[in-house]
């Protein structure tokens, strides 16, 4: 496919895990890709590679006007900058609370707010932003998370009725568990690794955690021209998770 021949697009958090997969796949089907994150040595030959922590303001715009001055434009931007967090309503002090906060959402605003200009100069202007259904299905010591989360989902709702008069579309997909470094990381922490594996694989109804590539073809169904009718959308890629009941 070739739907993002001559578009530009951002994607943070783009140096591993779904954010590399969906430059990849972007990169794949036409687009020019730069990719915003705070390690850039994992960036592929195919996509630009531009140091940005979401969480600086002027490193935002600086990075966004550079991916802009270098690939000629901006059409698309794939919010997909994001940090994980565990426990319960007394598991995380107040400075995780503000810290997972300035990443996941107002990473998102940051960013959004500093590509807006560019994209309102676009004829397939594209925001997708990476929630999770965390944000609607309650799990366990997962009370952070799921609130950075719904707030992404309250957000793209918002967004997308602000700026759909203007062709700008905004949508966000809702991974389940996804087979990332940051479960990799999670499962490396529990005191029995296979045995939480096992777990987050059971409690899909497909029996097996989503993969990067999976939520990344998401993400470039959302952001393709060929679906300029679809905005305000939050689609979930969770293996049945949120919908299916088993038993």
């Amino acid at each position: 496919m070739n739907d993002f021949e001559g578009l530009v697009a951002i994607v943070t958090g783009g140096a591993s895990g779904i954010g590399a997969a969906v430059a990849e796949a972007l990169s794949a089907r036409g687009a020019r890709v730069a990719v915003l994150d705070r390690d850039i040595s994992g960036v592929g030959a195919s996509a630009l590679g531009l140091a940005c922590d979401v969480t600086d303001r002027p490193g935002v715009e600086g990075a966004v006007e550079a991916a802009v001055r270098e690939l000629g434009g901006l059409d698309i931007v794939i919010n997909n900058a994001g940090i994980g967090a565990a426990g319960d309503v007394a598991g995380n002090d107040d400075a995780e609370w503000h810290r997972v906060f300035d990443v996941n959402v107002v990473g998102i605003a940051r960013v959004t707010a500093a590509a807006l200009p560019h994209l309102r100069r676009s004829a397939h202007a594209a925001v997708v932003n990476t929630g999770s259904v965390v944000g609607s299905v309650g799990l366990p010591n997962r009370v952070l998370y799921s609130a950075s989360k719904g707030a992404v989902a309250a957000m793209t709702l918002a967004m997308a009725a602000d700026h759909v008069k203007e062709g700008i579309r905004v949508n966000a997909v809702l991974p389940g568990t996804a087979d990332t470094p940051w479960v990799a990381r999670l499962l490396a922490q529990a005191d029995d690794a296979e045995q939480a594996a096992t777990a987050l694989r059971a409690r899909q109804p497909m029996g097996r955690l989503v993969t990067a590539d999976e939520v990344a073809q998401a993400i470039a169904y959302l952001a393709s021209p060929l679906s300029g009718s679809t905005t305000g959308t939050l689609l979930p890629v969770d293996g049945g998770l949120t919908t299916l009941r088993l038993s």
